[in-house]
């Protein structure tokens, strides 16, 4: 699946601010890589971070505050290392699957999501406005309060057998951005959530 992102203007710079950011604010923390959030402005409308672990081409993780056809409500962006698809670390191109999947766990408690891909970044999502691809109430609430998240991702094409399997992952330290988190939240509007799916 696939899509054209109707972010505002700036979003186009998300990964050079991302970069920005992360270097400004080294992780110093015990519990992984800090989080950053939009720096001047209150409340927030993004928040990012590093992966702690990865075997994934991704290099930024931003929790973006987006408009939708309700309101203001939250989407999970993966900016990449580098231009191209999303891909395992030295997975051939030609092997990704025609129909990827994600599976979110935090604290093991799972979500099921699904991948939108952009120009220079992928969406994950687990809901929707019925306009815009958008994150559950339910996976912020457990986001908020856990401790680690882990991505699991299906990106590649099933060996002979037929089995569909995770091939790749991301973890992400949920501790250092509790209060990242709760900023950004309160950008959103009620009535996008009342209107989710």
């Amino acid at each position: 699946m696939s899509f054209t992102a109707n972010l505002a203007p700036w979003a186009g710079l998300m990964s050079v601010l991302a970069c920005l950011a992360l270097n400004g604010a080294a992780a110093t923390s015990l519990e992984g890589p800090s989080w950053g959030t939009e720096p001047g402005v209150s409340p927030p409308s993004y928040a990012l971070t590093e992966p702690t672990e990865s075997d994934l081409n991704v290099d930024t993780v931003v929790l973006v505050c987006s408009e939708t056809g309700q309101g203001r409500a939250l989407e999970l962006d993966l900016y990449l290392a580098e231009p191209g698809p999303l891909l395992p670390n030295n997975a051939d191109p030609r092997w990704l699957k025609e129909r990827p999947s994600v599976e979110i766990s935090i604290d093991g408690r799972t979500f099921r999501a699904d991948l939108l891909f952009s120009d220079d970044h992928v969406v994950v999502t687990d809901a929707s406005d019925r306009r815009r691809p958008i994150l559950s109430a339910a996976l912020l609430d457990a986001m908020q309060s856990g401790r680690t998240m882990v991505l699991r991702f299906d990106l590649l094409k099933e060996s002979p057998d037929g089995a569909s399997r995770f091939d790749s992952l991301l973890v992400i330290d949920l501790r250092s951005g509790q209060s990242a988190i709760a900023s950004v939240r309160r950008c959103t509007s009620p009535n996008a959530y009342a209107a989710a799916r």
